[in-house]
């Protein structure tokens, strides 16, 4: 009788276990990769985020483009005064025509931030639907997180609804999960950087004013980009993975989709390994933002 009691106990705890991960796995299913696809393919739609517009600022006269403008008028002064100081000290300084005309272009650049953004973006983002519209094309279905799980979910027989996580399906299904949970993570931090960088171009193209200050236009340009590389890098991943066939019960595809996972989360390490760029890692270190190059 004891032993039966045990017995009891334990099927009990492994029931109550099993249960509590399936409504675990089965919220998560139902919420969390419609919006990691929502954070990871970006588009000019970024900037229509409320009150977004308003602190990059519509025209010169206010938001980010007023503070740069006024930066642009402290950049001719302090040109003026080190010009003015060379002809005492004999220092060389670039010639007052190229700074003037420098300064006109770029000037220019910094005040039409807004559309250059936009089109930056938007180009960008045309090369990552474009990669996944060759998927759609050849498979018949939108290249997404939500339909990869769930065509994974159906071939793999993972099912929520009746898992028990103390088997291999239940790791891997579990493995998935948290991974992906992980990814959110990691593209929330990018989605919050994509727009503190577009908030910083007027900056970046005023930098280049100067020929002490353009380093960080390239540091700018670099992270700005790679950024938006990481989408294109999914889309090339997602693209493999929905190639796959999940209709096998081999082991091997369960843990080649498992990698699969891995290689989304190495994305941005990848981006970095290959362009430069900063990581979306959660233990980012602030220094890497403008590191010169």
């Amino acid at each position: 009788m004891e032993g039966t009691s045990n017995t009891n106990i334990t099927n009990t705890i492994i029931d109550t276990i099993n249960t509590i991960f399936q409504n675990l796995f089965s919220s998560i299913d139902n919420s969390l990769y419609s919006v990691l696809d929502d954070i990871t393919f970006i588009n000019s739609d970024i900037l229509d985020a409320p009150y977004f517009d308003k602190i990059f600022g519509s025209s010169s006269s206010d938001g980010i483009l007023l503070v740069a403008n006024s930066l642009l008028l402290g950049i001719i002064l302090y040109f003026s005064l080190k010009y003015l100081f060379s002809n005492l000290t004999y220092s060389n300084v670039e010639s007052p025509k190229q700074f003037i005309f420098k300064l006109i272009i770029f000037g220019i650049c910094m005040n039409f931030s807004g559309i250059i953004v936009e089109q930056s973006i938007t180009l960008l983002s045309n090369i990552s639907l474009a990669i996944r519209g060759i998927g759609e094309s050849l498979f018949n279905t939108e290249i997404c997180f939500s339909n990869l799980i769930n065509k994974i979910n159906n071939t793999i027989s993972i099912d929520s609804n009746s898992l028990n996580i103390f088997s291999l399906d239940g790791l891997i299904k579990g493995t998935i999960t948290f991974s992906l949970l992980n990814l959110v993570f990691s593209y929330s931090l990018r989605y919050i950087l994509i727009k503190i960088f577009i908030l910083l171009t007027p900056f970046a193209f005023l930098s280049l004013s100067l020929g002490s200050t353009s380093w960080f236009f390239k540091a700018w340009l670099r992270n700005y980009f790679s950024l938006f590389f990481i989408q294109i890098i999914v889309s090339i991943i997602l693209l493999i993975l929905f190639s796959m066939d999940y209709s096998s019960d081999k082991l091997v595809i369960k843990f080649i989709y498992i990698g699969g996972i891995y290689a989304l989360i190495r994305a941005n390490s990848i981006v970095k390994e290959f362009i430069g760029g900063l990581s979306t890692n959660l233990s980012l270190n602030v220094n890497n933002f403008f590191k010169k190059t």
